[in-house]
């Protein structure tokens, strides 16, 4: 016997799993005739194809170069000539006309309007109103002790006439009724007999001489001659049945001889075929465009590549060559020898302009003082003002004795 305890084997972590990929679909096997209009189909569509997509990349460039150098600097100005015409005109007219103008009218509005409305209400209309309220609080107080007075008097009446008819009731109109009542008690009770007399004749009358004659001719007449009409409609229309039926199932048959199964023949073993093939060609040809168009699209961007290079190498390096020595240098020597000199005389007699503007504004300045001071006097000089601060010599120190840690 093993008598050691073997240990209880764990069970194993499950590792991580990762999602297994989507296996692709496995493809329909290509018959022979896919492969053999494949590729003559590829080669016409890339011959048809490659003018088409060079055109269209041709005329591509051209719209963004002039998208970029025509269309949009003309819609920018187009733009900023619309807003200067149409709307900045508007924008000032209300900023500035508008907005100006119907303020001054609400402020005159409300000083000639507002306010002696204001005062109107303030200092006629409302002591008017509370003498009115007061006078009316007045009459309607004494229209309602006037008519507390009536009240008054109509309830007493009213309780003197409810008394009187109280006991008219309880002595007189009581004791008629109840006789009145006793007497129509009796009447009703005979005439109630007499009417279940004549109603249980006029019953056993009508019993045996009208529902009992009636009940026999139903069981013993209707009632046969019922079952043999309804046996002989639910044979007329088995018959009738029978007869359709027999004409539908020709009718069918002859149909289904004469037109469904040609048609379906002719769907089976012509149609079908027929369009299979048709959409293995449609389905080749829209193929090829898809790979005509990549394939071209490369050849195109190839073919701009080259053309961009040549135009490079003939127009725009030249162009460059000639800018940096030739057109820089003489432009260095027009800037040193002309422009820079033309520039400083045309800031110097601008600054001779100035000081000289600006002389004779302080001569007319000085004139202008000078007629104002013999016209109207020199003016009167400021008078100085106590400063409330204490001066330098008398403010406060913590040596001075006026100090309150040092004040005795």
């Amino acid at each position: 016997m093993d008598l050691e305890k073997r240990p209880v084997p764990q069970p194993a972590e499950p590792a991580r799993r990762t999602p297994p990929r989507p296996t692709p679909a496995p493809e329909a096997p290509e018959g022979c005739l896919t492969a053999a209009i494949r590729i003559p189909v590829r080669i016409v569509v890339l011959v048809l194809v490659l003018p088409v997509r060079m055109a269209w990349d041709a005329l591509v460039v051209a719209g963004r170069f002039l998208y970029d150098t025509v269309l949009r600097p003309a819609g920018r100005a187009l733009l900023w000539l619309a807003n200067a015409v149409l709307v900045w005109p508007w924008v000032a007219l209300w900023r500035h006309v508008v907005v100006p103008v119907a303020k001054g009218l609400g402020r005159l509005g409300y000083w000639l309007l507002v306010l002696p409305l204001i005062w109107l209400h303030r200092y006629v209309l409302s002591p008017i109103g509370r003498a009115v309220a007061w006078a009316a609080g007045g009459a309607w107080a004494g229209m309602v002790w006037v008519a507390t007075g009536a009240w008054a008097g109509v309830v007493w009446a009213a309780t003197g006439i409810w008394a009187g008819l109280v006991w008219l009731y309880g002595w007189t109109l009581v004791p008629l009724g109840r006789g009145l009542a006793w007497l129509a008690r009796g009447l009703w009770r005979g005439i109630a007999a007499v009417g279940l007399g004549v109603f249980a004749v006029v019953a056993w009358l009508v019993r045996y001489l009208v529902v009992v004659p009636a009940g026999w001719l139903y069981r013993w007449v209707l009632t046969p001659v019922g079952h043999a009409l309804a046996w002989t409609a639910g044979g007329a229309l088995w018959l009738i049945r029978m007869i359709f039926t027999g004409l539908g199932l020709g009718l069918y048959w002859t149909l289904r001889v004469l037109f469904v199964l040609p048609a379906l023949a002719l769907w089976r073993w012509v149609l079908a075929p027929v369009g299979r093939a048709l959409a293995v060609v449609g389905r080749e040809i829209l193929d090829a465009l898809g790979h005509a168009w990549r394939i071209a699209g490369h050849l195109s961007l190839a073919v701009g590549r080259a053309l961009a290079t040549l135009f490079r190498w003939l127009v725009v390096e030249p162009t460059r060559w000639v800018y940096r020595t030739v057109l820089t240098p003489v432009g260095h020597v027009v800037r040193d020898m002309v422009w820079k000199p033309a520039a400083a005389a045309a800031r110097a007699v601008g600054r001779t302009a100035r000081q000289t503007l600006d002389t004779a504004r302080a001569s007319l300045r000085q004139a202008r003082a000078s007629v104002r001071q013999a016209l109207l006097g020199r003016p009167a000089e400021p008078m100085p003002v106590a400063r409330r601060e204490p001066r330098a010599a008398e403010a406060r120190t913590l040596g001075s004795s006026t100090t309150a840690l040092t004040k005795e």
